[in-house]
């Protein structure tokens, strides 16, 4: 993933919030002399510096795993398209402005250890389960323990972070402010979130302030 200097992130806060809060990602494990790796989108949780998940025994996850157990997990989003008349303020043109994709993505590496055992899974199930239904509302997993058969766990610490927040660090706050007060109106699928990713980089939210 190339990572511009300006949109670059080594704030723990930061990325971790981020992948946090948005569960979701693909797990890519590169095996070993495959003409491509074996990509699995997934839930997973981040449990201090660790990733925790389970896949279905027949995922074609394991076989790479058995070759290889240095994986990538690909976390993106909070992502929305910025026109290219919104780049301009003032008496700049509108159609010189150059269009572009405000996103956030983190890539974790590590070294997977596969979970297979009875005692093992229960543990991966009750850190997912505390972590999406933190009320306790469900069962325990060893409730389902024949179920296990068909699943094995994941655990997968944390050796290295490449994250990225592409919110407009190249420009100036004025045109990054500018961009904002559009997302704000504009109101689609991942603009509030976008916008909140720019103001946060600024360090003020002055849109809502006023």
């Amino acid at each position: 993933m190339l990572v511009q200097p300006w949109d670059a992130s080594t704030d723990p806060d930061e990325w971790r919030a981020f992948v946090v809060a948005t569960g979701f990602g693909h797990l890519v494990a590169a095996g070993r002399d495959r003409e491509v790796a074996v990509v699995v989108p997934t839930q997973f949780v981040l449990a201090g510096d660790e990733v925790v998940l389970h896949l279905a025994r027949a995922n074609p996850v394991w076989a790479a795993l058995d070759e290889n157990p240095a994986v990538l997990l690909s976390v993106a989003g909070d992502w929305a398209y910025i026109p290219s008349s919104w780049k301009a303020v003032g008496d700049e043109d509108p159609a010189r402005g150059i269009p572009t994709t405000y996103y956030a993505a983190v890539q974790l590496t590590g070294t997977a250890t596969v979970v297979d055992d009875p005692d093992g899974l229960a543990g991966v199930l009750r850190t997912q389960l505390g972590t999406y239904e933190p009320d306790g509302g469900s069962v325990d997993p060893t409730e389902h323990r024949r179920r296990f058969a068909a699943i094995c766990g994941l655990r997968i610490p944390i050796e290295a972070v490449t994250a990225k927040f592409k919110y407009g660090g190249n420009v100036d706050a004025e045109h990054r402010l500018a961009v904002a007060e559009r997302l704000d109106g504009r109101s689609g699928p991942g603009d509030e979130a976008a916008r909140d990713h720019v103001l946060r980089r600024l360090g003020s939210d002055p849109l809502h302030g006023r």
